[in-house]
């Protein structure tokens, strides 16, 4: 009996999110909130994006963040596209498309207070896309 597409999707979102599952198991602690605020959302929302029993899909426009964030080895990186590609075909050509990330650390003053220093490095993060968006934009031109 061949299975609906419904069901066909919901088992390849399932399957993408168990390998993002399994490569935050396998990171240091704090790995889960260096990507939430990498993202710019709430450690929650890690949690929906990585549990394979909910049916909320990663956005295609996170991935290169995730990848960078957790280190995905080249075998991780090539099971997730594979599922994600499954689950989401038309979004697999963004995703190749998307430009790819590189890390670039800067130290920030330390102002006292976690909620302080989040909000300065989620302004500085944004900041940068935004930059580089403009610089994107005038080689395109």
């Amino acid at each position: 009996m061949a299975r609906s597409p419904a069901v066909a999707s919901a088992d390849a979102v399932a399957a993408y999110k168990a390998v993002l599952q399994g490569v935050l198991d396998k990171r240091p602690s704090g790995t889960r909130q260096r990507l939430a605020t990498a993202l710019g959302k709430n450690r929650s929302f890690i949690s929906q994006i990585s549990n394979p029993t909910y049916s909320v899909p990663i956005p295609a426009r996170h991935l290169e963040t995730i990848f960078e964030i957790c280190h995905f080895s080249v075998e991780e990186r090539r099971s997730f596209l594979k599922s994600y590609g499954l689950a989401h075909p038309a979004r697999l050509k963004l995703v190749k498309d998307a430009p790819k990330l590189r890390e670039h650390r800067i130290h920030l003053p330390d102002l006292g207070d976690e909620a302080r220093n989040r909000e300065l490095e989620r302004v500085i993060e944004e900041f940068v896309q935004k930059v580089a968006r403009l610089f994107e934009q005038g080689r395109e031109s």
